[in-house]
């Protein structure tokens, strides 16, 4: 097993408060691991590397369940490997989240009657500069409150000047490389931000429309398109069919009317058509659709933009200044009134994508912006994980991987914002284009000018693995601490930060992967499986139940529902029964503390060592290496709970209490017992600790004297096991649980007692003779007794005189009406499931109901029968 002598500065102390109390505990406790440097990573250490970076929160953010879950998991991987003896990083840092800060500044700005336009960029960056530093951060207190475990000394933050310089230098990197370039494309455009967005900032949501069919042309040259958004028709540039479509080949290569317009488009062929579709003819807008344009640029169409940046129309005299869904509503009354309305359905209910940030329908638009080339990039990263320099787990989320970098299409990286990294890129009085790197001074004179555009939030976060240690510098952290072990997050986010940091990690550190592993977990839902969302209801703050039952209780709750990538439903109750454990824990360690339980010295020699000492050192050697392996395998869920019944059922519900008699009858059998018991709960404490911290740390310290369960070393399996007295106690287990139920079957109380006559010679429950009559409330039998029931378990025999406790007469009468109930009730379905006509009616439900009514029939018959059985005639 383990040793403790290392860290016992101090004799145990035996004082432990009758109840835990996670506030006076949990505060104090983490500002002393912060101040003794316990989660401090040294670059210059001889021990191997353990880095995990935490996804940086948004500045903006406080902490909610989905963050307390991820963070639980890194905080218990990262706890394990300082404990196994690695230098063990956990660097912690926020994102400036460009939109999201923005706004929270522009709406302080609004209070006071003001706009950043009033402000001017520089004061208005400044502004947020101090938003930042009077409100931004929240989320770290409330990370310390979990017990995040992280290096606090390397917290970085992605607008600071060493990652701002990784940014300027990738993107310049990638400029002179030809794989950043500026071209008009579609993007999603937010008409309250005033600003591109990413897909990742795109919600989707069920909207209550019209779809209307609309017929273009006259006379033999009509066809009827179908649109959501006819407000956009003002902009089409052609009609589009399938080039196999026999009905329209005939108009193929002509021009047709474009009504409430004085212009003719044409009709082209083209396969993205599904002629299946409606009536097989779509409008094709490219300046206001992805598809579109993509059909306009194959058949060389026009693009016009009918809409400024607010979403304004800004063509056609009638509808020139209307609010683009005041335009819909006015173009639709405009074309029915000439008859071109073929077809109105509303509500037409479909996915309509809004703006994360401020709720606003997003807008596609023809946008001049900066975009990656993402070609080779993606590649390079499909390629480190089919060839296994990255694992994804679970193993099946890489079609998810793969599905998405082998078909990315190039990254819009340009923002038009005021806070971010600005695109470091200069324009000249002749049209001239200078990228500029972080030691490069920029142009200067008369005409020069820089972008204004800002970079994309997940341009700086992809580069968040390397950026944080000190790169493009070649520092002791980049060396000693790259590439990282593990990246922890959500499925979710695989498409838009994942593949980032793979891309950029490959291209900046010459083919070297961000992490070894990508581990991917579920999201936090409700206890009955629903997203958490505010217009549910059913939005938890982790802080409230943190102060109600402590964080260990969080946490542990959270790990307990950890399957890999599997979303994680959690409810107060959860919680409730997670505060339960730990005062079990507490209670167990105290009931040690007070019966001499020790670490001292060396383990006994198992010849010293009772069947119960055995057995329970036994299946703690089973659950260390049966914890490692979950632990290796990501599996947080199973570990956890297998940690949990093997605290509470084996150590606390039966070695503790196997233990009393040991420790009443005295002698050296109790010196062993203590020690076994001593190095049981340190152990358990320490395999315990990673998920929650707070109460194994406070009774380690408390058990052994050592300094911090943070610091202690994790343990081994020594590879003891002894199969002779596993059995040995699941017999004496069986004992005790069959009398246990068979007292409960006959109304016995708890701590009623009964007269019994136990045969275990012969048997290995022999030496267990004062345990079990002690768990049972056995009395010795005494000269009147007679037994009334006799029960045969696991080769012994349990003979119980009832006569004094129950009415053995009332209690057969009472199991006999019983039985007959049972019976009856058997007869019923049995009756109802063999008539042929009766099944061929009913519904499978209702079969279904009455096979379940015969099975718990069946089940009752033979349970009370048993009890019958035991009882001696009347």
């Amino acid at each position: 097993m383990t040793e403790n002598a290392q860290q016992q500065p101090t004799a145990p102390s035996t004082e432990l408060p009758t109840q835990y109390a996670p506030a006076d505990v949990e505060g104090t406790l983490y500002e002393r691991w912060v101040e003794r440097g316990y989660f401090a990573a040294d670059a210059k250490s001889d021990k191997p590397a353990y880095t995990i970076v935490i996804p940086p929160p948004n500045v903006t953010g406080s902490l909610h369940l989905g963050h307390a879950f991820q963070h639980t998991l890194m905080d218990a991987l990262t706890r394990r490997k300082r404990m196994q003896g690695f230098e063990a990083l956990w660097l912690p840092g926020m994102d400036h989240a460009g939109i999201a800060t923005q706004n929270k500044v522009e709406q302080q700005l609004a209070e006071e009657g003001k706009s950043r336009q009033d402000l001017g960029r520089e004061e208005f960056v400044e502004r947020v500069w101090q938003w930042k530093e009077e409100y931004g951060g929240k989320i770290l207190g409330q990370m310390r409150r979990l017990g995040d475990g992280v290096d606090w000394d390397r917290e970085r933050f992605t607008m600071d000047e060493g990652l701002s310089k990784a940014v300027q230098t990738i993107f310049k990197k990638l400029y002179d490389d030809e794989l950043i370039y500026r071209a008009e494309r579609i993007i999603n455009w937010c008409p309250r931000c005033l600003t591109a967005i990413s897909d990742i900032e795109v919600e989707y949501q069920e909207d209550d429309g019209e779809l209307v069919s609309i017929k273009y042309g006259e006379g033999e040259e009509t066809l009827v398109v179908a649109t959501t958004r006819a407000e956009t028709m003002l902009g089409d540039t052609a009609v589009a069919v399938h080039p196999d479509d026999e009905r329209y080949k005939h108009l193929v290569g002509r021009r047709i009317k474009l009504p409430l317009t004085d212009r003719t488009i044409p009709v082209v062929a083209d396969t993205h058509v599904d002629p299946e579709f409606g009536t097989g003819a779509v409008k094709v807008t490219p300046a206001h659709d992805p598809n579109d344009f993509a059909i306009g640029q194959r058949h060389d169409l026009e693009s016009i933009t009918v809409m400024d940046e607010r979403a304004v129309i800004t063509v056609h005299g009638p509808f020139e200044g209307l609010d683009r869904f005041e335009a819909r509503s006015a173009i639709v009354a405009a074309l029915r009134s000439q008859g071109r309305i073929v077809a109105e359905k509303r509500p037409y209910v479909h996915s309509v994508g809004h703006c994360s940030r401020c709720s606003t329908t997003i807008e596609p638009r023809l946008s001049m912006q900066w975009w990656v080339k993402v070609g080779p990039l993606a590649k390079a990263a499909g390629d480190a994980v089919r060839d296994g320099r990255v694992k994804i787990h679970p193993e099946d989320m890489s079609k998810r991987y793969f599905d998405w970098v082998d078909n990315m299409h190039d990254w819009c990286i340009s923002r038009q914002l005021w806070w971010g990294h600005r695109i470091p890129v200069w324009y000249g009085p002749e049209g001239e284009v200078v990228c500029v790197g972080p030691d490069e001074q920029p142009p200067t004179g008369e005409g020069w000018r820089q972008d204004t555009d800002v970079l994309d939030t997940w341009f700086s976060s992809g580069l968040w693995p390397f950026s944080t240690l000190g790169w493009p510098e070649q520092t002791a952290d980049l060396r000693k601490f790259y590439p990282t072990d593990v990246l922890l997050t959500g499925h979710d986010i695989i498409f838009f930060w994942v593949a980032r940091m793979m891309m950029f990690g490959l291209y900046a550190m010459d083919g070297e992967v961000p992490f070894k592993t990508i581990a991917l977990t579920g999201l936090v839902r409700d206890e009955r499986g629903k997203k958490m969302s505010k217009s549910f209801g059913n939005v938890v703050d982790p802080l409230d139940w943190m102060d109600k039952y402590g964080s260990d209780a969080v946490r542990f709750t959270l790990a307990r529902g950890a399957n890999p990538g599997t979303d994680v439903p959690i409810g107060e109750d959860w919680v409730q029964a997670s505060r339960n454990f730990a005062n079990k824990v507490w209670n167990a360690t105290r009931f040690a503390l007070m019966n001499g339980a020790t670490v001292d010295g060396p383990l006994p020699d198992p010849s010293e060592m009772s069947a119960t000492d055995r057995w329970i050192l036994s299946r703690l050697n089973k659950t260390v290496a049966e914890v490692d392996a979950y632990y290796d395998d990501f599996q947080f869920a199973k570990l956890s709970d297998s940690l949990f019944h093997y605290a509470w059922d084996e150590v606390f519900d039966w070695y503790v209490e196997l233990s009393k008699s040991t420790f009443q009858a005295g002698g050296r059998g109790a010196e062993v017992s203590r020690r076994v018991l001593g190095e049981v709960l340190d152990v358990t404490l320490k395999l315990l600790h990673p998920v929650i911290p707070f109460v194994t740390d406070t009774l380690w310290t408390t058990l052994t004297g050592g300094e911090s369960v943070v610091i202690a070393d994790w343990p081994a399996d020594s590879g003891f096991r002894d199969a002779a007295a596993e059995k040995e106690i699941e017999a004496l287990q069986s004992v005790i649980t069959e009398v246990r139920r068979f007292r409960a079957d006959q109304g016995l109380q708890d701590g009623q007692r009964v007269p019994a006559r136990l045969t275990l010679d012969g048997t290995a429950l022999a030496p267990h003779e004062a345990a079990i009559r002690q768990l049972l409330r056995l009395q010795p039998e005494g000269d009147a007794f007679a037994a009334t029931a006799t029960l045969p378990i696991a080769g012994a025999t349990v003979a119980l005189d009832l006569s004094g406790t129950i009415d053995i007469a009332a209690e057969r009468k009472r199991l006999a009406k019983d039985l007959a109930a049972a019976e009856k009730e058997k007869a019923q379905a049995t009756a109802k499931l063999g008539n042929e006509a009766f099944l061929a009616k009913a519904p499978d439900n209702v079969v279904d109901k009455i096979r379940g009514r015969l099975a718990k029939a069946d089940g009752d018959i033979a349970r009370i029968q048993a009890q019958l059985d035991r009882l001696p005639q009347a």
